[in-house]
Formats: structure tokens, C-alpha cells, sequence
């Protein structure tokens, strides 16, 4: 019971064929290609120098700067 033969696999992979079809299982295939590549191109875009990216952050004009000060206990009256 340890490993499957050849033969256990060969069964499953018919089970899988007949349930979902072979227009699906390509489906699934190309969507998966598409992932993989869109997380390829990511880790390129994050391998770019931080440079780069800081002159894109400072043009953006929905960025707010703001300052935290830690509110006192004394009220004043």
C-alpha cells in the first residue's frame, strides 16, 4: 500500500479524463501557464532597483504625508 504502479495511475488519470474532459483539463492548463508567468513577471518587476520605484511613489498624488503625535492625558478645560 506503500507506493502506486504504474497501473493506479493510469486508472486515475481515465477517471479524471472522463469527469472533467480534456477541453477543461486544457483550460485548467493554459490558466496555470498564465499564473506562472504573471508571477515570473513580478518577481522581475521586484528585482528592479529601488530607485525606480521611488520616483514612481513620489509622482503618485493620492500618497499623504502626515506626522503622528501621541495624544496627552491631560484635558484641556
Amino acid at each position: 500500500m506503500g507506493s502506486f504502479s504504474i497501473w493506479h495511475w493510469l486508472v486515475v488519470l481515465v477517471i479524471v479524463l472522463l469527469v472533467f474532459g480534456t477541453k477543461k483539463l486544457r483550460n485548467v492548463g493554459s490558466d496555470l501557464g498564465g499564473a506562472v508567468k504573471g508571477f515570473k513577471q513580478g518577481m522581475k518587476e521586484a528585482e528592479t532597483p529601488a530607485e525606480d520605484n521611488n520616483t514612481n511613489r513620489i509622482a503618485d498624488s493620492d500618497t499623504l504625508d502626515a506626522e503622528v503625535k501621541e495624544k496627552s492625558d491631560k484635558v484641556n478645560s
